[in-house]
């Protein structure tokens, strides 16, 4: 079978790799574990038991950086870290000190950049894109096609429907201004977000707050409010049965 292991990896019982994958130096690879046909796993990465990675997955990328780039990718970047029973599909991307937690589903074709730290129980849909400096807690759930800007913080219990767009630079790449302002979306547990909504820089939704479809969202969102409509605006409240707190048994 056409493959490279490295001499310094190092496998646990039960694993299988499939044909044409590199494994590379000094990375860890727990027991059971299920490699696909042309995967790329980089140096010093850590995969924990039980984790299923399908075909042409790469783990462990490390970043390109423009001359025109706003922020120079540093030295010494720490490798990946996957925790055990994580499943993830084809052709999604790793980036280099990315942190995943434990039981995370990731589907085909997502990606996840450097410097984002996932918790336990996502599940990461089809498409989807998290940029760098993220920060994700637990049993979330993102849809297929939606973005999740760079310098977010999703807690737990979030919603992110299909399509969802985020931001995180009022000064759209001009005025010098704009580096003292950068700041992704801010969602706190419970909060959800409407099919194709778009959410502006540094906006809050907060506890329980819910933006219908199309929305725009051009200030924060209460607790337990329902916005709609661009700009977004309070519709009504979430009612009772919705909100997370008479829900988490069934998360």
């Amino acid at each position: 079978m056409n493959q490279h292991i490295d001499s310094s990896a190092r496998l646990g019982d039960g694993v299988t790799i499939g044909i044409n994958s590199i494994i590379l130096e000094d990375v860890k690879i727990g027991n059971n574990c299920l490699i696909g046909h042309n995967v790329v796993i980089h140096a010093g990465t850590e995969i924990g038991d039980n984790v299923r990675i399908d075909d042409n997955v790469i783990i462990g990328k490390k970043p390109l950086s423009s001359p025109r780039s706003i922020f120079k990718v540093p030295e010494n970047l720490s490798p990946a870290r996957i925790g055990s029973f994580c499943q993830i599909g084809a052709n999604v991307v790793i980036y280099v000190q990315s942190e995943i937690g434990e039981r995370n589903l990731i589907a085909d074709m997502a990606t996840i950049r450097e410097n984002v730290k996932i918790g336990n129980l996502n599940i990461i849909g089809r498409n989807v894109t998290v940029e760098n400096f993220v920060e994700i807690g637990d049993r979330n759930k993102f849809e297929t096609n939606s973005y999740i800007t760079a310098y977010s913080k999703i807690e737990d219990y979030c919603f992110v429907a299909p399509c969802v767009a985020t931001s995180n630079d009022n000064y759209m790449a001009r005025d010098i201004e704009r580096f003292n302002h950068f700041k992704g979306i801010t969602m706190k547990s419970g909060s959800r977000i409407g099919v194709n909504a778009t959410i502006l820089p540094g906006k809050t939704i907060a506890t329980d707050g819910t933006v219908a479809a199309g929305a725009v969202v051009t200030r924060d969102v209460e607790e337990a409010a329902i916005v709609v409509g661009s700009p977004a605006k309070k519709l009504r409240e979430v009612p009772e049965t919705q909100l997370i707190r008479n829900n988490l048994d069934k998360q």
